[in-house]
């Protein structure tokens, strides 16, 4: 990939142009990180108290009975969204869908283990673990290989 910046007191608003020869989740993650303007927060409900949760501090987030739930360490916390809602506000933080009620947080990843029936188990840093299943395998594998860490490179 080729990168041009131009810094110059003539330009009178920042313009973005990307060329390429075809879309790409490459691009989109590109273009997902140029429209975020700040940092998002997710608001959620632990014990009767609203309270603010950076992405970066999630590991996972889940549906079960028709609630959203977002792990964060050993805590347990409802969002007031649908799990779809999460995964396009949290896309850009990288987070993935691991299951079709789960999305991970490829950042707080500690190990994998795989399984014998072909899910994979993942663990995250903060020793919670989710499970992966076949059908999203190859796309977490596909997006840490082709650079999906920490800082983006």
């Amino acid at each position: 990939m080729k990168l041009n910046i131009d810094i110059d007191d003539k330009y009178s608003e920042t313009h973005v142009t990307i060329q390429a020869s075809e879309w790409s989740e490459e691009l989109e993650a590109i273009v997902n990180v140029i429209k975020k303007n700040k940092q998002q927060r997710l608001f959620g409900i632990d014990e009767d108290q609203t309270v603010l949760l950076n992405p970066s501090d999630i590991d996972f987030v889940y549906a079960e009975n028709r609630k959203t739930y977002a792990t964060v360490e050993k805590r347990r916390i409802e969002l007031k969204m649908k799990l779809y809602e999460v995964e396009a506000m949290l896309t850009p933080y990288h987070f993935m869908r691991f299951s079709k009620s789960v999305i991970g947080n490829l950042n707080r990843i500690d190990r994998f283990e795989l399984s014998f029936n072909g899910n994979l188990c993942v663990y995250f840093k903060s020793g919670n673990k989710e499970y992966v299943s076949r059908k999203y395998v190859n796309p977490i594998k596909e997006t840490l290989l082709m650079g999906g860490n920490e800082d983006g490179r």
